[in-house]
């Protein structure tokens, strides 16, 4: 199947967009919680959409909304936010990066595609690409972050193939209305048991807040999703190495770190194992 370029390009805009999240979330929402910050992200965005599309699921579409809603938002950011916790960040990002492999295999298992060595070889140097890019010599590894950081990749894994299995009847809009609201309301009582309470929001954690929820929530998982139905798993998931690759650059941009020789090499095999995915499905 011959990818489409435009969905090429306008689903990589939502990794490219999720690359923002470390910068907008510590300098913009330096006091509030992690998993406060996830259910804010998820659950005012997803019931904003509720609002646009007015349509609920119907039969078997509510327990695979809150099924793929778990997968895809709240297991998904609480491993996520844990990782984050217990690694560093060049550690947890390299973690996370595994999750186009793991996409190749369960898109062979789930939807009986193909498993070739080219997006084997993609994905990997894909991870090669993102640890030049992150990890410092100084990086220390945690069991329960590692296990936490496979784990959130395994599940938002697992929810993008069943997303492409199921096919949803209805807009990819109406579809992430159904996920982030499904996730967040999961995620509700988790914020509340944790006893994190939610600051008076300044003028710039709201600017915060307004970018993860309508943009880096609402607008990006539209995309996403609209990519899933539209190309194959392996495609759709080596995008996801544009995320820790926007964040170094951004990092470079906006916060004054350098981009060392090795982290340029880093960004040429993430670009060049897109490209190899890309062209291993045409």
């Amino acid at each position: 199947m011959r990818t489409n370029v435009s969905d090429f390009a306008t689903t990589a805009i939502a990794p490219v967009i999720w690359g923002s999240t470390y910068l907008v979330t510590t300098e913009m929402l330096p006091e509030f919680s992690p998993i406060t910050v996830a259910m804010l992200r998820a659950l005012p965005a997803g019931l904003m959409l509720m609002m646009i599309v007015r349509e609920l699921p119907a039969g078997i579409w509510w327990l695979r909304a809150f099924l793929l809603g778990a997968l895809n938002i709240s297991i998904f950011l609480t491993m996520l936010f844990v990782a984050a916790y217990r690694l560093p960040g060049g550690v947890a990002g390299t973690v996370f990066s595994a999750q186009p492999l793991i996409v190749v295999f369960l898109g062979s298992l789930l939807l009986s595609s193909t498993v070739r060595a080219s997006n084997i070889i993609g994905a990997l140097v894909g991870m090669g690409g993102v640890a030049l890019l992150v990890l410092t010599p100084s990086a220390a590894l945690d069991a329960i972050g590692v296990a936490a950081g496979l784990a959130g990749a395994t599940s938002m894994a697992l929810g993008s193939i069943l997303a492409r299995r199921w096919r949803p009847p209805v807009s990819p809009l109406t579809f992430t209305a159904w996920q982030l609201t499904a996730g967040g309301l999961l995620l509700l009582p988790v914020a509340l048991l944790a006893g994190h309470s939610i600051p008076v929001p300044t003028v710039s954690n709201l600017l915060g807040l307004v970018w993860l929820g309508l943009i880096g929530a609402a607008f990006t998982y539209a995309l996403w999703f609209r990519g899933i139905a539209r190309l194959p798993p392996s495609i759709v998931s080596s995008l996801l190495f544009l995320s820790p690759l926007t964040a170094v650059l951004l990092g470079w941009g906006f916060l004054g770190q350098t981009l060392a020789p090795l982290q340029v090499v880093g960004i040429a095999l993430v670009i060049g194992s897109i490209w190899l995915s890309q062209r291993t499905n045409n």
